[in-house]
């Protein structure tokens, strides 16, 4: 299949990431597709004037021995660290009972820095938003961009490293199986509010689960090692309060926001920014691993494949990585693969 061609892989959070540089360290020519002008996807830090607050993903564990080598790697390069927060559960007997010997991490300076890096050493494109797909009389993929139409160059394969309704809809006129895998799941959206003080809050948690009303998860940002400038916390709703008010506009959102958070202590802030995760996590996560179909070329993957969060996208591109190679496609020498 088009042995001299380059693979492609469409979006560049942590599983994009993660399967370009398995196949890139393989020796396979692989390029990178982004929307975003930046790589990190929902690893991702908002900043400003004298502050910055990550509001997507807030830290992350390591179970898995490969991704606890991955994240050693990280360490060492000075990109991740762990996080130790003077954790709480607010609110319900039920719901999150987090453990609290479990060892959290976080990128360094910001939760983008991993993904940053990982990036560094890849041929990525931002800005290009893939509308479509297309195969040509010879068998190669091309891609269509919002920002530059239909584009000249070729792939043999195609990695879709994307939330699965976006994947869906590149997928439904050329892979009806991997299709149906997209919509096997639900994502969910989430908002975010980022709050800035212009002095450190007297609460007695840096972090906290929350079991009741809208909120679902509370940081004080600026607790994470590496951080600077003014204090700022992270509230994030909860999936299906949410799901629901989706579409409202931002000040009908934030405040009911706040009002959760001032029943636990927190004071109305010095300035405030929301921010709407359209694909925020799935109910449930698929466990696949990822998805591969070596026919068409045409790969899944993403935390949505792998039981969700930072861990799970890391091991769905490293597994979709693994089933390309094992699928055929090598490294060209001498013009052969």
């Amino acid at each position: 299949m088009h042995s001299s061609l380059p693979v492609a892989v469409i979006g560049a959070g942590l599983a994009g990431l993660s399967c370009a540089s398995a196949l890139r360290r393989a020796g396979l020519d692989v390029r990178v597709f982004d929307k975003s002008r930046g790589p990190a996807g929902r690893m991702s830090t908002r900043r400003g004037e004298g502050w910055a607050c990550d509001h997507g993903a807030q830290y992350f564990t390591a179970r898995d021995p490969r991704f606890q080598a991955e994240v050693a790697h990280w360490e060492a390069a000075g990109v991740a660290a762990p996080w130790s927060p003077r954790l709480a559960v607010l609110g319900g007997a039920g719901g999150h009972r987090p453990d609290t010997g479990l060892r959290r991490w976080v990128g360094v300076p910001a939760m983008t820095a991993p993904a940053r890096w990982l990036a560094s050493s890849l041929p990525l494109t931002t800005e290009s938003t893939v509308t479509a797909l297309r195969r040509t009389e010879a068998g190669a993929w091309q891609l269509q961009t919002a920002e530059a139409g239909w584009r000249a160059d070729a792939f043999r394969a195609l990695v879709l490293a994307l939330p699965a309704p976006q994947a869906a809809a590149l997928l439904q006129p050329h892979a009806p199986s991997l299709h149906e895998v997209c919509t096997a799941v639900r994502m969910r959206g989430c908002w975010a509010l980022m709050l800035q003080y212009d002095a450190p809050l007297p609460l007695p948690f840096d972090a906290a689960f929350v079991n009741q009303g809208p909120l679902r998860w509370i940081a004080r940002n600026s607790s994470k090692p590496g951080r600077s400038g003014a204090e700022s916390w992270l509230l994030h709703a909860e999936a299906e309060w949410s799901e629901a008010h989706l579409s409202e506009p931002p000040e009908r959102v934030m405040a009911p926001l706040l009002e959760a958070f001032a029943t636990h202590g927190g004071p109305p802030p010095t300035a405030a920014s929301l921010h709407r995760w359209r694909y925020a996590d799935s109910a449930p996560a698929l466990d696949l691993g990822c998805a591969w179909q070596p026919e068409a070329g045409l790969g899944l993957c993403g935390d949505w494949l792998h039981g969700g969060k930072v861990e799970g996208a890391w091991l769905s591109g490293w597994r979709v990585a693994e089933a390309v190679l094992q699928g055929g496609l090598r490294a060209v020498e001498g013009g052969r693969v």
